[in-house]
C-alpha cells in the first residue's frame, strides 16, 4: 500500500476464471462513509486512465474526496490483467480477442472482491465507452451486486448511424465487419491522441485539455503493456473484440436488454463524442422501464476524454452530475 497524502491505494490480483488473474486498485481516504464505486475502462487503454499522477485528473481521487472508496480494475487483455493466448501471438493468427462475455466474468470476479471487502455492499460501476457496455451487460444480469450504474458516452443496440462503421467494414463489402486485423491492435501515442486531437475545435489543443494530462495518458497507457518498448516507435496492444461488438451494436444488435436493469441508471454523453450517439441516449431512456430512476446528460462541449477534459470543457460537469446522482442513489 502507498500513501499520497490521505489517498492510499492497494493493488489486487485475483482469479476471474481458471488462468486468467484480473488486477484491480482500490483507492480510498481516511474517513470513506459511502459505499463502494467501481471504475470500468472501455476499449482504449485500462483502468489507470482513471487515476493518472497529475493533481486534479484522477477520477479515481475525485471520488474518494466525495467519500468514496474507488476501485478502478483491467480487463483481461489489458494492464495488468492476463492476456490471453492470442495477444502473444502474431494477431493476424487470431479473430478478435477477448468478448463482452469474458468482460462480464471479469467484472463479476471484481465485484465479488469488493463486496467481501466491504461486508456484502452492492457496488456502484461507471463504465466509459465499451466498459458502460459491459457495466450495463453485468447489470442486466446481476441487478442484486449493484447499486447503481453510471454510462459514460456507450453505445447500446441501436440501428442508427455511427460515423465508425465505415472504419470496420471491409472495404469491398459493407455490411460486414473486417477481420482482417485479427485479435488486436498496436496502438502508439499517435493513434493514442489522434480521436481526442479530432474532437477538440480549436488548433491549439490545450484550450481543451491540459499538455500534462495528454503527456500522462500517453506514458501511463503505452507503460501498461510491457511490450510497447519493443516496437519502434513504442505502442500497446489492445483486443479487438470490442470493435467486433460495438460495430453490430451500431446496426442495432442487442447484447443485454436495458429493460432487465432494475437499479439507478445515469447514462452521460459528451456532444462532441466520436464514439456515442444521440440515438443510444435515445434509447437507453425509453427502455430503461425498471429502473427506479433514470437520468440522461448530454454536456455542451464534451469529448469522448470529458473525465480528463478541463474542468471549464466538461470535466466539471461530469463530476457534478455523477456526484450528486451516487448521493441521491
Amino acid at each position: 500500500m502507498t500513501a499520497d497524502g490521505a489517498i492510499q491505494r492497494l493493488d489486487f490480483l485475483i482469479e476471474s476464471e481458471p488462468g486468467i488473474q484480473i488486477w484491480a486498485r482500490q483507492v480510498r481516504g481516511t474517513g470513506d462513509l459511502r459505499p463502494p464505486v467501481l471504475l470500468i475502462h472501455g476499449g482504449g487503454p485500462g483502468g489507470i486512465v482513471f487515476d493518472l499522477p497529475i493533481p486534479g485528473y484522477s477520477l479515481a481521487e475525485d471520488l474518494v474526496a466525495a467519500g468514496y472508496t474507488t476501485y478502478l480494475m483491467d480487463v483481461r487483455g489489458w494492464g495488468n490483467s492476463a492476456r490471453p493466448q492470442a495477444l502473444r501471438e502474431p494477431r493476424e493468427h487470431n479473430p478478435p480477442a477477448v468478448t463482452s462475455e469474458e468482460a462480464v466474468r471479469d467484472i463479476g470476479a471484481v465485484v465479488g472482491l469488493i463486496s467481501s471487502i466491504h461486508s456484502g455492499e452492492r457496488v456502484g460501476l461507471i463504465g466509459w465507452a465499451t466498459g458502460g457496455h459491459w457495466a450495463g451487460m453485468y447489470t442486466a444480469r446481476h441487478n442484486e451486486t449493484v447499486r447503481c450504474l453510471v454510462m459514460l458516452n456507450s453505445l447500446y443496440g441501436v440501428n442508427a448511424p455511427w460515423p465508425l462503421r465505415a472504419a470496420f467494414e471491409r472495404p469491398d463489402r459493407p455490411g460486414v465487419f473486417d477481420h482482417s486485423g485479427g485479435a488486436y491492435r498496436l496502438v502508439d501515442r499517435h493513434g493514442l491522441l489522434a480521436s481526442w486531437d479530432r474532437a477538440i475545435p480549436a488548433e491549439d489543443k490545450s484550450e481543451w485539455r491540459d499538455p500534462a494530462v495528454a503527456d500522462a495518458y500517453v506514458q501511463e497507457s503505452l507503460a501498461s503493456d510491457p511490450t510497447s518498448s519493443s516496437r519502434t516507435p513504442p505502442s500497446m496492444r489492445i483486443p479487438r473484440g470490442f470493435q467486433l461488438e460495438s460495430y453490430n451494436l451500431s446496426l442495432g444488435h442487442k447484447y443485454w436488454d436495458a429493460a432487465a436493469i432494475r437499479v439507478p441508471t445515469l447514462v452521460i454523453r459528451g456532444d462532441r463524442d466520436h464514439w456515442s450517439r444521440p440515438e443510444d441516449l435515445e434509447a437507453l431512456r425509453a427502455e430503461l422501464v425498471n429502473a427506479p430512476l433514470v437520468r440522461t446528460v448530454t454536456i455542451a462541449g464534451g469529448t469522448h476524454y470529458l473525465f480528463l477534459d478541463r474542468p471549464e470543457r466538461g470535466r466539471a460537469r461530469f463530476l457534478d452530475e455523477t456526484s450528486a446522482f451516487l448521493a441521491e442513489s
